[in-house]
């Protein structure tokens, strides 16, 4: 068990020193299928995963001043209640025991929206400079207090979003940032986020500890090998198979 979930780690941290995402959007349905945990648990598991693993991202962004940090505050006032109000409500209602087939459904339909994200990545910036019509500047904070109540919500029920989706909504409505900047505003909001989340999910029960400590093991040389990679494979390339990766894993998932 422990060389297969620090080969899993390896994997998916290479995918996303390749690409920047695809960590939770892969790990949680590997958790589903190759360990057999149960959907909170795993969701719960990769909580951890991806605060643990984005940690250092996000302080290498930071130090490198690609952290728009009035953006994080902003969405950060919208996440860190979402997810917690989010959280609370499962608890209360047995959500995870009683409801464990909307959860996967959640899951696989998170897993489709990421795929189309990043598949058409490219694009985004364009759909934004022509919503800024309607999203002018004085709108924009409230906005993107809104684009973090939906990602709270998001991650808290699937663990997937706060990756490639929240990159997009910080561009739709900040198309104008730099794409250093989106990445790392993205990866410095996710860290908290994914911790609070975690933080729940673990005071519920839903995380697997000692599975936890061999997946992180194993991800951190993969993102490093991952990194390496990405001036060999065209980056189209990587792209459209993570994307067929996240088509396959959400059809697999939601069926």
């Amino acid at each position: 068990m422990s060389a297969t979930a620090i080969l899993s780690g390896f994997g998916v941290g290479a995918i996303v020193g390749m690409t920047g995402v695809g960590g939770g959007s892969l790990m949680t349905p590997l958790l589903l299928s190759a360990f057999r945990l149960s959907p909170a648990v795993a969701i719960g598991t990769d909580l951890w995963f991806a605060a643990l693993t984005k940690t250092a991202g996000s302080l290498s962004h930071h130090q490198a001043g690609h952290v728009q940090w009035r953006i994080v505050a902003l969405l950060l006032g919208g996440s860190l209640p979402a997810s917690v109000a989010t959280i609370a409500l499962m608890h209360a209602t047995g959500f995870a025991q009683r409801w464990s087939a909307a959860l996967t459904f959640s899951l696989g339909i998170a897993l489709l929206v990421t795929a189309v994200t990043v598949a058409y990545r490219h694009l985004w910036q364009g759909v934004g400079l022509r919503l800024e019509r309607w999203i002018p500047a004085r709108r924009k904070a409230a906005a993107t207090v809104l684009c973090g109540l939906l990602l709270g919500v998001l991650v808290s029920l699937s663990s997937i979003g706060a990756g490639a989706i929240g990159a997009t909504l910080i561009l739709l409505v900040h198309p104008r940032l730099e794409s250093t900047r989106v990445v790392g505003t993205d990866i410095a909001h996710a860290v908290p986020l994914t911790l609070v989340a975690g933080i729940g999910h673990a005071m519920l029960g839903h995380v697997e500890w000692p599975l936890l400590v061999p997946l992180l093991a194993g991800s951190i040389p993969g993102i490093w090998f991952g990194a390496q990679l990405t001036r060999r494979v065209p980056e189209r390339v990587v792209r459209y198979l993570l994307c067929l990766s996240l088509l396959t894993a959400g059809l697999k998932v939601i069926d």
